[in-house]
């Protein structure tokens, strides 16, 4: 655990199974207050189903998940984005009768506990937050005009807006050109400088490289490996079980 010697969120062996499958097994790990954790591996490791038990989508079957020192174990989304952890989904969903702007400021109304905004003060942090992700220029367009680039900022933008500690983003970077993906990256810090801890869930190897200064690799719902980024993904098992021999080649894995 990297960021400062405060553990913000810890997993104690984390257990999530599916009609008899393990989707998490037996998981254990904590992320420091002010760091960026990065999680990869293929395709029904487990990842989206662990950012689904930490918000309170899933519940464990065994285990535990604290956050900031309490047991988030049996609570709601709701309840568990009163406590300061906002999420995003792979599939974005944004209320499509609203504006950039409605949306962002949703996520304002209905967030963190801690101090209530009123609808004004929840569209004033709206549009703050719309300036961090590079929206504020189309805060009063309808989201049917948004690209889709525009649209995941959106979705950061709305987890944003309910003034999380921890957020938590799932493959934000999905489908984004080269310039798009290098833009993302630099919201993605800018988060981060305004002391917002990240987990995130990325295939974008540029990505984990380029904001993460720790991974864990999850196969089969266990953690494979886990590292520096450069560590991690010259480890013959994560190219073996992930990346491939093609990516190793041509960054010069072993």
């Amino acid at each position: 655990m990297s960021g400062n010697d405060h553990a913000l969120l810890s997993l104690q062996r984390a257990t999530k199974s599916f009609g008899g499958v393990a989707a998490l097994s037996d998981l254990s790990f904590e992320v420091g207050e002010g760091e960026v954790l990065g999680i990869i591996g293929p395709n029904g490791a487990g990842k989206t189903t662990l950012l689904n038990c930490i918000s309170g989508v899933h519940r464990l079957d065994a285990g535990d998940i604290c956050f900031d020192g309490g047991s988030l174990k049996g609570l709601s989304p709701h309840r568990v984005a009163n406590l300061g952890i906002g999420r995003t989904f792979q599939v974005v969903k944004p209320f499509a009768s609203m504006t950039v702007r409605e949306n962002a400021a949703t996520g304002a109304l209905f967030g963190s506990a801690a101090g209530r905004l009123s609808t004004r003060q929840a569209f004033a942090y709206a549009d703050g937050v719309l300036e961090t992700v590079g929206l504020a220029s189309k805060r009063s367009l309808p989201v049917a005009s948004l690209t889709v680039p525009d649209r995941k900022r959106l979705e950061v933008a709305r987890a944003l807006c309910t003034r999380p500690r921890l957020l938590l983003l799932d493959e934000v970077m999905a489908g984004l050109n080269a310039v798009e993906v290098d833009t993302a990256l630099e919201m993605v810090r800018e988060v981060r400088r305004g002391g917002v801890t990240i987990v995130l869930i990325e295939h974008v190897m540029r990505v984990i490289v380029g904001v993460c200064e720790r991974v864990i690799v999850l196969h089969l719902g266990r953690r494979l490996a886990e590292g520096r980024p450069d560590e991690v993904l010259r480890d013959q098992r994560v190219v073996e079980a992930y990346l491939g021999e093609k990516y190793a080649g041509r960054h010069g894995g072993g």
